[in-house]
């Protein structure tokens, strides 16, 4: 179980993120066409996991469009925006700004990816929700880097999870 804060208050998460060196687990998270999408569909290629609580707020929606901005630069890597919005918010959102860089998936129908991966916020406000957290993952997917977020309003650190894919 992670501690976390959200503006300066203690919440916790379900789990711990994966290590370093570890292979992901495998997830089945839900499209914005509302087909079904797995971690496997992207092997051989690299896997940025941008996880946030909801893009309906302003911080999610930041770090939707750095990454974004970000993965038109990337080569043979995958940028994928989770959260437990409905896959229509996470279109809807998109559109309206004119995102194309990035490929959004939710966990609202099982939330097994939140549990598999540690993310769920388990107590305060946000209970039920993912915690904001970056990892990055291999051709394989083998995890190269973790960032769990210390303060639920803070931005991830871009600058070294992209780093690790130079």
């Amino acid at each position: 179980m992670a501690s976390i804060t959200l503006k300066g208050n203690a919440i916790h998460t379900s789990g711990n993120l994966p290590k370093v060196g570890e292979k992901a687990p495998d997830f089945e998270l839900v499209s914005t066409d509302l087909s079904t999408a797995k971690l496997s569909d992207y092997k051989g290629n690299r896997v940025v996991l941008n996880v946030f609580p909801s893009v309906d707020t302003g911080i999610c929606a930041t770090s939707v469009r750095e990454f974004n901005k970000e993965a038109s630069n990337l080569s043979n890597t995958k940028v994928l925006c989770v959260s437990h919005d409905l896959p229509f918010a996470q279109d809807r959102f998109c559109g309206a700004e004119g995102l194309e860089n990035v490929i959004n998936h939710s966990d609202f129908r099982t939330g097994k990816f939140g549990k598999d991966y540690g993310l769920d916020i388990v107590d305060g406000p946000l209970q039920g929700l993912h915690s904001r957290a970056v990892i990055v993952l291999d051709e394989n997917g083998t995890v190269l880097y973790t960032e769990q977020v210390p303060e639920i309003v803070q931005e991830p650190d871009y600058v070294a999870a992209l780093k690790t894919l130079s």
